[in-house]
């Protein structure tokens, strides 16, 4: 049977301490690190959501510097408890102040603020070698493991004990397995363990990897589990770090979407910032920021330079180059762009298109519908197959309050019209070109709503004075 399986059957549970108290001194940023953007989440966010994923029975936050900057930041979530380091006095004494949340009979899982792509499937196989009577320590091969803490191996490959850098010998700097810190411990265990650590050491810390020599004293087996890869187990500790890792991201999200079937024409000229659903023969173009959640139905062509965030895109979709679509819904073979701006409440049915420099707000339009020009479109329900004439506005807001327009099938407005809401078009009308309407239009007429052109003879223009 399993390590895995003897966790299982001895019904531990699973808590998770996050330590988050770090400073982040070489940041060089008022912001606390672990509030440090990545992909437009901070780094403790990705590391709570990987955690989550985990089903634990708690998830416990170590916080400190930042204080309330940090636990604001994620006020809205009732699942977290909250441990206050007020000193930095070193790893372990960080677990230290989580400790009497914890049950004796969990399974403790360590995980770091700064280290935001960690996998689950990584975490996984960890927590399967560890049970009341063996703890796990994830380990990693580096080509250069210069301040990384070493594991030390007897002959037979057994760990016996962690030396930091600072501590180590010369023969054990030139060992190149190094220490993470993510660790799976028995809690009753760890408890004891923690009572009696020292800081006697280079850094005057009371060190969390001093426990493996504690566990192996007791004759309490420490597996080792070499992370697949060493990006996953990266720390950030300054903007050169946050940037290498933001690469690695972007090129584990763009490989999600390309191994789904996605072509993108620059995996690394793309950004994901949440999650993205895809059809097949979706196309994606360079610079293209996907945030949220986007769902691409089948054959969407993206072009550059756009933004999606928190959007639907039917089938057979466009967006040509330099479109901004923000919780918004787009309908089969639908044209968009470029130029485009489609913000919050826009709905679009079928085969509609938006043209350049059109801008589409907390508006519906049916089947059909076009605004190929200039225009804006702000609370307002359009019909099928109304041509939206270019320069048109929709005048929704009156300085205070905002008003409805409604605009019947098969209307046309003409280049510069102005509807000043509220306001009801009729099906089949059209708006004569230049017209500021402020009333209701009737159906299958024209209208016109300008001023008569005059032409005034002897007029001279104006000159400066010499």
């Amino acid at each position: 049977m399993s390590a895995g399986s003897s966790s299982a059957r001895s019904g531990s549970s699973l808590s998770i301490v996050i330590l988050a108290a770090g400073q982040g001194k070489r940041m060089k940023s008022d912001l606390p690190k672990v509030l440090q953007p990545l992909a437009g989440k901070p780094l403790l966010g990705h590391v709570i959501s990987t955690a989550k994923s985990l089903s634990p029975a708690s998830i416990h936050v170590v916080y400190g510097h930042g204080g309330d900057r940090v636990r604001d930041a994620f006020a809205g979530d009732a699942t977290l408890k909250w441990a206050l380091q007020a000193e930095q006095l070193g790893t372990g004494h960080a677990v230290q102040q989580a400790l009497p949340a914890l049950d004796d009979d969990a399974i403790a899982l360590v995980l770091y603020g700064d280290v935001p792509l960690i996998d689950a499937n990584t975490l996984q196989q960890l927590l399967a070698l560890a049970s009341r009577d063996a703890m796990s320590l994830l380990t990693v091969q580096l080509d250069d493991p210069t301040g990384y803490g070493r594991i030390v191996r007897d002959a037979s490959g057994k760990v016996l004990r962690i030396v930091e850098q600072k501590d180590a010998t010369t023969d054990e700097r030139a060992i190149r397995e190094g220490n993470t810190g993510v660790m799976a411990v028995p809690v009753a265990r760890l408890r004891a363990w923690l009572a009696r650590l020292k800081n006697s050491n280079a850094q005057g810390e009371y060190y969390l990897t001093d426990i493996i020599e504690m566990a192996v004293a007791e004759g309490v087996e420490v597996k080792p589990l070499i992370a697949p890869t060493v990006a996953e187990v990266l720390g950030i500790n300054d903007k050169l770090q946050l940037a290498e890792v933001e690469a690695e991201y972007r090129r584990l999200r763009t490989r999600e979407l390309m191994v789904a079937g996605a072509t993108v024409i620059d995996p690394a000229r793309v950004d994901v910032r949440g999650s993205v659903s895809i059809g097949r023969d979706v196309t994606i173009d360079v610079n293209v920021v996907f945030e949220g959640h986007v769902t691409l139905g089948d054959r969407v062509r993206i072009g550059p330079n756009v933004v999606l965030r928190d959007c639907e895109i039917a089938a057979d979709v466009v967006i040509h180059p330099n479109c901004v679509i923000e919780q918004a819904s787009v309908g089969t073979g639908s044209l968009i762009g470029p130029f485009a701006r489609l913000r919050p409440g826009a709905k679009l049915a079928d085969e509609v298109h938006i043209g350049n420099f059109v801008e589409i707000k907390n508006s519906s339009m049916a089947g059909g519908a076009k605004a190929n020009h200039l225009a804006y479109v702000g609370d307002a329900t359009v019909g099928a197959r109304v041509n939206i004439g270019a320069g048109t506005i929709v005048a929704n807001y009156d300085g205070a309050n905002k008003h409805h327009t409604t605009i019947g099938d098969d209307a046309h407005t003409g280049s510069n019209s102005v509807l000043v809401a509220p306001i009801a078009i009729g099906e089949g009308a059209t708006v004569g070109a230049g017209s500021t309407v402020t009333k209701d239009v009737p159906a299958g007429k024209l209208t016109v709503a300008r001023a008569k052109q005059l032409t005034l003879d002897g007029w001279k223009r104006p000159q400066k004075k010499r």
